[in-house]
């Protein structure tokens, strides 16, 4: 078996053609002040061309908006993120965890209180409004059935769940992420 010359990408000898005068080797980042060629992406820190988004898992640059379907911020909506309040934190941890206590009334005082101050706040009072209000809903359900015997076991099956989805719901509310409850009835928005 023969072996090729490495300066031969063929194997006829022949050195290999040398790029045009301006134009980056291979693998190697456009010169400042010199736009990408055609089926280039524009080296790291360069703006893309005017009109185009900037390559995929890159942010644009500073001073720019964002493109068209791209939220601000972290992937996240106005009012969630690290640029949101650390009090409206705090108001929707309460919202989930009142139902260790007030129940039905802690999530509906603290939407009324906070509904027109925060976004974050009031989106996941309301989901813990909605949650509640399901909650009671079952509960009473669950009362009713107590008739028949299987009403203590669903109560009991109600409560370990509303208490297990208070939880998760506001450790999630803490990381400042939106949370939505499972099998809950939405009637605020």
């Amino acid at each position: 078996m023969t072996q090729l010359p490495p300066e031969s990408p063929l194997g006829d000898g022949t050195p290999p053609p040398l790029p045009a005068e301006g134009t980056p080797s291979y693998g190697q980042p456009p010169q400042y002040g010199q736009a990408p060629q055609y089926g280039q992406q524009p080296g790291y820190g360069q703006a893309p061309p005017y009109g185009q988004a900037p390559p995929y898992g890159q942010a644009p640059q500073y001073g720019q908006a964002p493109q068209y379907g791209q939220q601000p911020g972290y992937g996240m909506p106005m009012g969630y993120g690290p640029q949101g309040r650390p009090e409206d934190t705090t108001w929707a941890v309460l919202a989930h965890l009142s139902i260790f206590v007030l129940a039905l009334i802690g999530p509906l005082v603290i939407y009324l209180i906070q509904k027109d101050q925060s976004p974050f706040t009031r989106q996941h009072a309301a989901e813990a409004l909605n949650f509640h209000i399901t909650l009671t809903i079952a509960m009473f359900v669950s009362a009713i059935l107590m008739l028949l015997v299987i009403g203590f076991l669903l109560f009991f099956a109600v409560l370990i769940f509303g208490m297990v989805m208070g939880v998760i719901a506001a450790v999630a509310a803490g990381r400042r992420e939106a949370y939505r409850y499972p099998m809950s009835i939405r009637f605020v928005s």
